[in-house]
Protein backbone atom coordinates (compact mmCIF):
# COMPACT_ATOMS: atom_id res chain seq x y z
CA UNK A 1 0.00 0.00 0.00
CA UNK A 2 2.74 2.41 0.96
CA UNK A 3 4.69 1.37 -2.09
CA UNK A 4 1.70 2.06 -4.33
CA UNK A 5 1.29 5.56 -2.84
CA UNK A 6 4.95 6.32 -3.39
CA UNK A 7 4.73 5.24 -7.01
CA UNK A 8 1.65 7.42 -7.53
CA UNK A 9 3.30 10.41 -5.92
CA UNK A 10 6.41 9.90 -8.05
CA UNK A 11 4.28 9.71 -11.19
CA UNK A 12 2.44 12.93 -10.32
CA UNK A 13 5.71 14.69 -9.57
CA UNK A 14 7.15 13.60 -12.88
CA UNK A 15 4.00 14.77 -14.70
CA UNK A 16 3.99 18.20 -13.02
CA UNK A 17 7.69 18.60 -13.65
CA UNK A 18 7.27 17.78 -17.31
CA UNK A 19 4.35 20.16 -17.68
CA UNK A 20 6.15 22.93 -15.86
CA UNK A 21 9.31 22.53 -17.96
CA UNK A 22 7.28 22.50 -21.16
CA UNK A 23 5.52 25.71 -20.14
CA UNK A 24 8.88 27.20 -19.24
CA UNK A 25 10.19 26.34 -22.71
CA UNK A 26 7.12 27.53 -24.68
CA UNK A 27 6.34 30.76 -22.77
CA UNK A 28 9.28 32.74 -24.16
CA UNK A 29 8.31 31.63 -27.66
CA UNK A 30 4.76 32.82 -27.12
CA UNK A 31 6.00 36.05 -25.60
CA UNK A 32 8.45 36.52 -28.47
CA UNK A 33 5.67 36.08 -30.98
CA UNK A 34 3.63 38.84 -29.33
CA UNK A 35 6.60 41.12 -28.58
CA UNK A 36 6.86 42.78 -32.04
CA UNK A 37 4.51 45.58 -32.98
CA UNK A 38 4.14 47.57 -36.23
CA UNK A 39 2.91 51.13 -35.78
CA UNK A 40 2.11 54.12 -38.00
CA UNK A 41 -0.50 56.82 -37.32
CA UNK A 42 -1.53 56.99 -41.00
CA UNK A 43 -3.27 53.72 -41.77
CA UNK A 44 -6.02 55.11 -44.01
CA UNK A 45 -5.02 57.50 -46.82
CA UNK A 46 -6.64 59.17 -49.82
CA UNK A 47 -4.58 59.62 -52.99
CA UNK A 48 -5.01 60.43 -56.67
CA UNK A 49 -3.77 58.34 -59.60
CA UNK A 50 -0.04 58.82 -60.14
CA UNK A 51 0.68 59.99 -56.59
CA UNK A 52 3.27 58.46 -54.26
CA UNK A 53 2.04 57.45 -50.81
CA UNK A 54 4.83 57.42 -48.22
CA UNK A 55 4.64 55.71 -44.82
CA UNK A 56 6.99 55.93 -41.85
CA UNK A 57 6.42 52.75 -39.81
CA UNK A 58 7.92 51.78 -36.45
CA UNK A 59 8.83 48.15 -35.72
CA UNK A 60 8.82 48.01 -31.91
CA UNK A 61 10.36 45.22 -29.78
CA UNK A 62 8.58 44.93 -26.42
CA UNK A 63 10.60 41.91 -25.24
CA UNK A 64 13.81 41.67 -23.21
CA UNK A 65 15.82 40.08 -26.03
CA UNK A 66 16.82 41.01 -29.56
CA UNK A 67 14.30 39.81 -32.13
CA UNK A 68 14.68 39.31 -35.89
CA UNK A 69 11.70 39.31 -38.27
CA UNK A 70 11.09 38.93 -42.00
CA UNK A 71 9.47 42.06 -43.49
CA UNK A 72 6.90 41.46 -46.24
CA UNK A 73 4.15 43.41 -47.94
CA UNK A 74 1.00 41.64 -49.03
CA UNK A 75 -0.66 43.72 -51.79
CA UNK A 76 -3.79 41.60 -51.84
CA UNK A 77 -3.64 41.04 -55.58
CA UNK A 78 -2.72 44.65 -56.46
CA UNK A 79 0.30 45.24 -58.65
CA UNK A 80 1.52 48.59 -57.42
CA UNK A 81 5.15 49.65 -57.41
CA UNK A 82 6.52 49.57 -53.85
CA UNK A 83 9.82 50.35 -52.15
CA UNK A 84 10.60 49.31 -48.57
CA UNK A 85 13.76 50.66 -46.95
CA UNK A 86 15.44 51.11 -43.57
CA UNK A 87 18.54 53.20 -43.09
CA UNK A 88 18.35 54.20 -46.74
CA UNK A 89 18.60 50.63 -48.11
CA UNK A 90 16.13 48.05 -49.34
CA UNK A 91 15.28 45.49 -46.68
CA UNK A 92 13.60 42.09 -46.32
CA UNK A 93 14.58 41.32 -42.71
CA UNK A 94 15.16 43.50 -39.67
CA UNK A 95 16.61 42.99 -36.16
CA UNK A 96 15.44 45.08 -33.21
CA UNK A 97 17.12 45.33 -29.80
CA UNK A 98 15.10 44.87 -26.56
CA UNK A 99 12.73 47.75 -25.79
CA UNK A 100 13.81 49.63 -28.92
CA UNK A 101 12.37 50.26 -32.38
CA UNK A 102 13.47 50.52 -35.99
CA UNK A 103 11.93 52.78 -38.65
CA UNK A 104 10.72 51.28 -41.91
CA UNK A 105 10.02 53.55 -44.89
CA UNK A 106 7.38 52.27 -47.28
CA UNK A 107 6.44 53.95 -50.56
CA UNK A 108 3.52 52.90 -52.72
CA UNK A 109 3.07 54.30 -56.24
CA UNK A 110 -0.60 54.72 -57.16
CA UNK A 111 -0.84 53.65 -60.82
CA UNK A 112 -1.98 56.20 -63.39
CA UNK A 113 -4.34 53.64 -64.88
CA UNK A 114 -6.35 52.61 -61.84
CA UNK A 115 -10.01 52.41 -60.89
CA UNK A 116 -11.47 54.67 -58.29
CA UNK A 117 -12.00 52.76 -55.02
CA UNK A 118 -10.56 51.27 -51.80
CA UNK A 119 -7.30 49.29 -51.84
CA UNK A 120 -5.95 47.26 -48.88
CA UNK A 121 -2.34 46.27 -48.18
CA UNK A 122 -0.86 44.28 -45.26
CA UNK A 123 2.63 44.79 -43.88
CA UNK A 124 4.04 41.87 -41.88
CA UNK A 125 7.04 41.64 -39.56
CA UNK A 126 7.15 38.09 -38.18
CA UNK A 127 3.79 37.67 -36.48
CA UNK A 128 3.14 41.45 -36.33
CA UNK A 129 0.55 42.65 -38.82
CA UNK A 130 -0.28 46.21 -39.97
CA UNK A 131 -3.26 46.73 -42.35
CA UNK A 132 -2.96 49.78 -44.65
CA UNK A 133 -5.81 51.28 -46.69
CA UNK A 134 -5.55 53.68 -49.66
CA UNK A 135 -8.64 55.30 -51.17
CA UNK A 136 -8.08 56.27 -54.83
CA UNK A 137 -10.07 59.47 -55.15
CA UNK A 138 -10.65 59.49 -58.92
CA UNK A 139 -10.65 57.27 -61.95
CA UNK A 140 -7.13 56.93 -63.36
CA UNK A 141 -6.10 57.24 -66.98
CA UNK A 142 -3.07 56.52 -69.15
CA UNK A 143 -3.15 59.33 -71.65
CA UNK A 144 -2.25 62.92 -72.47
CA UNK A 145 -4.47 65.94 -71.90
CA UNK A 146 -4.30 69.28 -73.72
CA UNK A 147 -6.65 71.92 -72.33
CA UNK A 148 -6.95 75.52 -73.59
CA UNK A 149 -7.96 78.11 -70.99
CA UNK A 150 -9.84 80.37 -73.44
CA UNK A 151 -10.21 78.70 -76.80
CA UNK A 152 -12.34 81.42 -78.47
CA UNK A 153 -10.98 84.92 -79.14
CA UNK A 154 -12.25 87.84 -81.20
CA UNK A 155 -10.39 90.63 -82.92
CA UNK A 156 -9.60 92.49 -86.11
CA UNK A 157 -7.51 91.25 -88.99
CA UNK A 158 -4.30 92.88 -87.75
CA UNK A 159 -4.78 91.61 -84.19
CA UNK A 160 -2.55 88.97 -82.62
CA UNK A 161 -4.28 86.25 -80.61
CA UNK A 162 -2.48 84.63 -77.65
CA UNK A 163 -3.94 81.44 -76.18
CA UNK A 164 -2.78 79.62 -73.03
CA UNK A 165 -2.89 75.81 -72.88
CA UNK A 166 -1.93 73.22 -70.27
CA UNK A 167 -0.30 69.99 -71.49
CA UNK A 168 -0.65 67.22 -68.89
CA UNK A 169 1.27 63.92 -69.09
CA UNK A 170 -0.80 61.20 -67.42
CA UNK A 171 1.43 58.36 -68.60
CA UNK A 172 4.02 56.54 -66.50
CA UNK A 173 7.05 57.72 -68.52
CA UNK A 174 8.59 61.02 -69.58
CA UNK A 175 7.17 62.11 -72.92
CA UNK A 176 8.56 64.42 -75.60
CA UNK A 177 5.60 65.98 -77.38
CA UNK A 178 5.77 67.44 -80.89
CA UNK A 179 3.56 70.54 -81.17
CA UNK A 180 1.70 71.12 -84.43
CA UNK A 181 -1.06 73.38 -85.74
CA UNK A 182 -3.22 73.27 -88.87
CA UNK A 183 -3.81 76.94 -89.64
CA UNK A 184 -5.31 78.51 -92.79
CA UNK A 185 -2.88 79.63 -95.49
CA UNK A 186 -0.95 82.76 -94.61
CA UNK A 187 -1.57 82.48 -90.88
CA UNK A 188 1.38 82.35 -88.47
CA UNK A 189 1.16 80.07 -85.41
CA UNK A 190 3.96 79.87 -82.84
CA UNK A 191 4.21 77.73 -79.69
CA UNK A 192 6.09 79.13 -76.71
CA UNK A 193 7.27 77.52 -73.46
CA UNK A 194 8.93 79.59 -70.73
CA UNK A 195 8.98 82.54 -73.13
CA UNK A 196 10.91 80.68 -75.87
CA UNK A 197 9.53 79.57 -79.22
CA UNK A 198 9.47 75.76 -79.39
CA UNK A 199 8.32 72.96 -81.66
CA UNK A 200 8.35 70.30 -78.93
CA UNK A 201 8.34 70.05 -75.12
CA UNK A 202 9.32 67.38 -72.60
CA UNK A 203 6.91 66.58 -69.78
CA UNK A 204 7.68 64.19 -66.92
CA UNK A 205 5.15 61.57 -65.72
CA UNK A 206 2.06 62.94 -63.99
CA UNK A 207 3.20 66.55 -64.41
CA UNK A 208 2.01 69.39 -66.60
CA UNK A 209 3.48 72.25 -68.63
CA UNK A 210 1.92 75.54 -69.65
CA UNK A 211 2.23 76.46 -73.31
CA UNK A 212 1.26 79.71 -75.00
CA UNK A 213 0.12 79.76 -78.63
CA UNK A 214 0.50 83.01 -80.57
CA UNK A 215 -1.66 83.30 -83.70
CA UNK A 216 -1.38 86.06 -86.30
CA UNK A 217 -3.97 86.08 -89.11
CA UNK A 218 -3.07 86.41 -92.77
CA UNK A 219 -2.64 89.97 -94.03
CA UNK A 220 -5.75 90.06 -96.25
CA UNK A 221 -7.98 87.81 -94.12
CA UNK A 222 -11.72 88.33 -94.44
CA UNK A 223 -14.15 88.72 -91.55
CA UNK A 224 -15.19 85.22 -90.48
CA UNK A 225 -14.73 82.55 -87.79
CA UNK A 226 -11.61 80.41 -88.20
CA UNK A 227 -10.83 77.12 -86.43
CA UNK A 228 -7.23 76.05 -85.86
CA UNK A 229 -6.66 72.44 -84.70
CA UNK A 230 -3.54 71.93 -82.54
CA UNK A 231 -1.97 68.70 -81.31
CA UNK A 232 0.70 67.44 -78.89
CA UNK A 233 1.91 63.99 -79.89
CA UNK A 234 4.57 61.53 -78.77
CA UNK A 235 5.26 57.92 -79.61
CA UNK A 236 2.95 56.71 -76.82
CA UNK A 237 0.16 59.24 -76.61
CA UNK A 238 -1.45 62.24 -78.29
CA UNK A 239 -3.84 65.01 -77.30
CA UNK A 240 -5.71 67.49 -79.49
CA UNK A 241 -7.54 70.77 -79.03
CA UNK A 242 -9.08 73.49 -81.19
CA UNK A 243 -8.50 77.24 -81.21
CA UNK A 244 -11.11 79.59 -82.59
CA UNK A 245 -10.35 83.08 -83.93
CA UNK A 246 -13.24 85.34 -84.83
CA UNK A 247 -12.19 88.07 -87.28
CA UNK A 248 -14.71 90.89 -87.00
CA UNK A 249 -13.29 93.10 -89.76
CA UNK A 250 -10.25 94.51 -91.52
CA UNK A 251 -8.62 97.89 -90.94
CA UNK A 252 -7.48 100.00 -93.87
CA UNK A 253 -6.55 103.67 -94.06
CA UNK A 254 -5.17 105.94 -96.77
CA UNK A 255 -3.98 109.54 -96.36
CA UNK A 256 -3.32 111.82 -99.33
CA UNK A 257 -3.90 115.36 -100.51
CA UNK A 258 -7.17 116.33 -102.14
CA UNK A 259 -5.46 116.64 -105.54
CA UNK A 260 -3.14 113.66 -104.96
CA UNK A 261 -0.07 115.89 -105.29
CA UNK A 262 2.56 115.42 -102.60
CA UNK A 263 4.64 118.47 -103.35
CA UNK A 264 4.25 122.19 -102.67
CA UNK A 265 6.30 125.36 -102.38
CA UNK A 266 6.58 127.88 -99.61
CA UNK A 267 8.44 131.07 -98.85
CA UNK A 268 11.05 131.10 -96.13
CA UNK A 269 9.14 132.04 -92.98
CA UNK A 270 5.92 131.72 -94.92
CA UNK A 271 2.71 129.71 -94.39
CA UNK A 272 1.03 127.20 -96.68
CA UNK A 273 -2.32 125.44 -96.27
CA UNK A 274 -2.77 121.97 -97.76
CA UNK A 275 -6.00 119.98 -97.95
CA UNK A 276 -5.79 116.25 -97.06
CA UNK A 277 -8.33 113.44 -97.25
CA UNK A 278 -8.45 110.38 -94.95
CA UNK A 279 -10.01 107.30 -96.59
CA UNK A 280 -11.30 104.22 -94.71
CA UNK A 281 -10.37 101.39 -97.09
CA UNK A 282 -11.18 98.55 -94.65
CA UNK A 283 -14.34 96.80 -93.50
CA UNK A 284 -14.18 98.03 -89.89
CA UNK A 285 -14.90 101.51 -88.60
CA UNK A 286 -11.91 103.75 -87.84
CA UNK A 287 -12.23 105.50 -84.50
CA UNK A 288 -10.51 108.29 -82.55
CA UNK A 289 -8.28 109.66 -85.30
CA UNK A 290 -5.58 112.21 -84.49
CA UNK A 291 -2.92 113.88 -86.64
CA UNK A 292 0.77 114.55 -86.25
CA UNK A 293 3.68 115.72 -88.40
CA UNK A 294 7.43 115.34 -88.57
CA UNK A 295 8.87 118.59 -89.95
CA UNK A 296 12.30 120.28 -90.12
CA UNK A 297 13.58 122.11 -87.05
CA UNK A 298 11.84 125.41 -86.50
CA UNK A 299 8.86 124.54 -88.68
CA UNK A 300 5.29 124.39 -87.36
CA UNK A 301 2.42 122.16 -88.53
CA UNK A 302 -1.16 122.31 -87.26
CA UNK A 303 -4.36 120.53 -88.31
CA UNK A 304 -8.00 121.48 -88.61
CA UNK A 305 -9.81 119.58 -87.28
CA UNK A 306 -7.19 118.20 -84.90
CA UNK A 307 -9.19 114.99 -84.30
CA UNK A 308 -11.89 112.96 -86.06
CA UNK A 309 -14.25 110.80 -84.01
CA UNK A 310 -14.85 108.07 -86.60
CA UNK A 311 -14.87 107.18 -90.29
CA UNK A 312 -17.21 104.45 -91.52
CA UNK A 313 -15.98 101.76 -93.94
CA UNK A 314 -15.79 103.12 -97.50
CA UNK A 315 -16.08 106.75 -96.40
CA UNK A 316 -13.58 109.61 -96.20
CA UNK A 317 -13.18 112.88 -94.29
CA UNK A 318 -11.13 116.01 -95.01
CA UNK A 319 -8.49 117.63 -92.84
CA UNK A 320 -6.44 120.75 -93.51
CA UNK A 321 -2.77 121.08 -92.59
CA UNK A 322 -1.21 124.49 -92.06
CA UNK A 323 2.56 124.46 -92.59
CA UNK A 324 4.76 127.34 -91.47
CA UNK A 325 8.44 127.30 -92.43
CA UNK A 326 11.23 128.72 -90.35
CA UNK A 327 12.55 132.22 -91.02
CA UNK A 328 16.00 130.67 -91.18
CA UNK A 329 15.11 128.15 -93.88
CA UNK A 330 17.39 128.34 -96.89
CA UNK A 331 16.14 127.85 -100.39
CA UNK A 332 15.82 124.14 -101.24
CA UNK A 333 13.67 121.04 -100.83
CA UNK A 334 12.43 119.80 -97.44
CA UNK A 335 10.35 116.77 -96.38
CA UNK A 336 7.31 117.04 -94.10
CA UNK A 337 5.71 113.72 -93.02
CA UNK A 338 2.03 113.88 -92.07
CA UNK A 339 0.48 110.94 -90.15
CA UNK A 340 -3.12 110.02 -89.33
CA UNK A 341 -3.43 107.74 -86.29
CA UNK A 342 -6.47 105.75 -85.16
CA UNK A 343 -6.82 103.27 -82.31
CA UNK A 344 -6.12 100.38 -84.71
CA UNK A 345 -4.46 101.72 -87.85
CA UNK A 346 -2.26 104.55 -89.11
CA UNK A 347 -1.32 106.04 -92.47
CA UNK A 348 1.32 108.54 -93.53
CA UNK A 349 2.07 110.87 -96.45
CA UNK A 350 5.47 112.44 -97.19
CA UNK A 351 5.39 115.93 -98.70
CA UNK A 352 8.25 117.52 -100.63
CA UNK A 353 8.20 121.21 -99.74
CA UNK A 354 10.33 123.59 -101.80
CA UNK A 355 11.44 126.77 -99.99
CA UNK A 356 11.78 129.75 -102.33
CA UNK A 357 13.71 132.95 -101.63
CA UNK A 358 11.61 135.91 -100.57
CA UNK A 359 10.76 138.48 -103.34
CA UNK A 360 11.61 141.25 -100.90
CA UNK A 361 15.16 140.04 -100.59
CA UNK A 362 15.31 139.92 -104.37
CA UNK A 363 14.35 143.55 -104.69
CA UNK A 364 16.79 144.47 -101.93
CA UNK A 365 19.52 142.72 -103.90
CA UNK A 366 18.59 144.62 -107.05
CA UNK A 367 18.67 147.93 -105.16
CA UNK A 368 22.08 147.13 -103.72
CA UNK A 369 23.40 146.35 -107.19
CA UNK A 370 21.95 149.61 -108.57
CA UNK A 371 23.46 151.53 -105.67
CA UNK A 372 26.89 150.03 -106.34
CA UNK A 373 26.64 150.83 -110.06
CA UNK A 374 25.55 154.39 -109.30
CA UNK A 375 28.45 154.83 -106.90
CA UNK A 376 30.98 153.63 -109.45
CA UNK A 377 29.49 155.95 -112.09
CA UNK A 378 29.71 158.90 -109.72
CA UNK A 379 33.33 158.24 -108.89
CA UNK A 380 34.18 157.81 -112.55
CA UNK A 381 32.57 161.13 -113.45
CA UNK A 382 34.18 162.95 -110.55
CA UNK A 383 37.73 161.71 -110.83
CA UNK A 384 37.80 160.78 -114.46
CA UNK A 385 38.17 164.45 -115.56
CA UNK A 386 41.43 164.93 -113.66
Amino acid sequence: MLSSLRKAALLLLTLFTALGFSGFIQAPEARAADALELYTPYVDWSAAPGETVSYSIELINHSSSTLTADITLDQGGNKWESVMTAGGRDISKLAVKPDESQTISLQLEVPLQVDKGRYTFTLRAGQAVLPLVIHVSEQGTFNTELNVDQANMEGYSDSSFTYSAVLRNRTSTTQTYALTAQAPGGWDVRFKSDGTSVTSVEVEPNTEKTISIEVKPAEMVQADTYTIPIAASSGDSMAQAELEAVITGTYGMELTTSNNLLSADIQSGGTRKLDFVVYNTGSAELQDLSFSANAPTGWEVSFSPSTITSIAPGESKPVQATIKSSNKSLAGDYVVSVTANSSAKSASADLRITVESSVLWGWIGVLIILAVVAGIYYLFRKFGRR
